[in-house]
């Protein structure tokens, strides 16, 4: 066990700088000058040296070590003390963000060098993913004030915070599905549209069951 948790360890690690290695290794192919900035229809509007990529990109990977850090540490810092929860829960969400963020470098990376900024087909695809993951794992987290759908009537009641969790995974599941497949399919400004919509939905819904529940279960007492 000791060997497989390293081992996840160091493939984490991997994860957090393939994007430093990735600009490291085009950076002399680089002009001069790079688009750093993109308009909402993913057109470069801005530029500036090839060098404050660097910066961007090291400020992403920075990011990403503390979310990892962040994440599998919180039994140790959350003051609701969830200890007993399960730590390859934690570890499981802390991947799920730190393969998104390593992509959402990359996708930094491939922008400033392609010329345009491809949200539909290239960032909005990938959060439908992330969304997916994180869904599946919601009806396993237990409360705390870090990870989860975090409202006053979830944290107030456990359980407002298992009812709640389990009607979100049964949203963000499909929902991220759905924005993963139709963002791709569709043109960019219909897609994000499209995205706009389902995440009002799988959002907005919980947090009024969530409400629902607390007044529910307060005139019932």
């Amino acid at each position: 066990m000791k060997n497989a948790s390293s081992l996840g360890t160091w493939l984490v690690l991997l994860l957090i700088i393939i994007p430093l290695i990735y600009l490291g290794g085009i950076y002399n192919s680089l002009p001069e000058t790079i688009p750093l900035h993109f308009d909402i229809n993913g057109k470069a509007d801005g530029f500036g040296s090839k060098s404050k990529l660097w910066f961007v990109v090291i400020l992403m990977t920075v990011v990403s070590a503390g979310t990892y850090l962040l994440i599998t540490n919180l039994p140790k810092i959350d003051p609701k003390k969830t200890a007993g929860q399960s730590p390859e829960l934690y570890h499981k969400i802390a991947i799920v963000l730190v393969v998104f963020l390593c992509a959402l470098n990359i996708v930094i990376i491939y922008s400033s060098v392609s010329g345009s900024f491809k949200m539909s087909k290239l960032l909005i695809p990938l959060l439908g993913l992330m969304i997916t993951l994180l869904g599946n794992y919601m009806h396993s987290i237990k409360p705390n004030y870090f990870v989860g759908f975090r409202t006053p009537w979830t944290l107030e009641n456990e359980d407002n915070w298992r009812k709640t969790h389990q009607l979100v995974g049964k949203l963000w599941v499909p929902g991220g599905i759905l924005i993963t497949i139709l963002t791709l399919l569709l043109p960019a400004k219909a897609g994000f549209i499209v995205f706009l919509s389902i995440m009002g939905v799988i959002t907005i819904i919980p947090g009024i069951y969530s409400y629902l529940y607390f007044k529910k279960n307060q005139s019932a007492k």
